[in-house]
């Protein structure tokens, strides 16, 4: 039995995005806790601080069309509706907040690279995530794909 209720399980749909969701998952215990999927997209006049001369909303259209198609076939692995599955565009750590509490999750996971050094534990947004957290959150420390050969 899980103790968790609704698990939100944050991803940036890299190829250890499986192990994070897999990780959720197993704590989810099948279909005793709920699962919610989210994927932030940062507003592209963040990464470019409004620098470039142009109309930027058709290009994060596009991406979030993308990011969108991706996370429903992650989320299809382990059945989570299309209702819960989000694309949000912001700042990861502040949405994935809100979503959660919006949601009534009272679970966050998400992944983090296994870097070494304290200071390098957690990735930005992990650590954004953990620090801001009303609810548990418990950072997966992911691997990278082993190159086939």
């Amino acid at each position: 039995m899980s103790y968790y209720q609704h698990i939100l399980v944050g991803v940036d749909l890299s190829d250890e995005s499986e192990q994070v969701l897999a990780r959720a998952s197993s704590i989810a215990g099948g279909e005793q806790a709920k699962l919610s999927l989210a994927h932030i997209i940062e507003p592209l006049t963040f990464a470019y601080g409004g620098d470039i001369p142009m109309d930027l909303s058709e290009v994060q259209d596009q991406l979030q069309a993308q990011a969108t198609e991706q996370l429903a076939g992650l989320a299809q692995s382990v059945g989570i509706a299309p209702e819960d599955q989000h694309v949000l565009i912001g700042q990861p750590a502040t949405e994935i907040h809100q979503l959660a509490k919006d949601q009534s999750a009272d679970l966050i996971v998400v992944g983090s690279h296994g870097r070494q050094g304290l200071a390098l534990l957690l990735g930005s947004t992990a650590n954004g995530v953990l620090h801001g957290a009303k609810v548990d959150v418990l950072a997966v420390r992911v691997h990278a794909p082993c190159p086939e050969g």
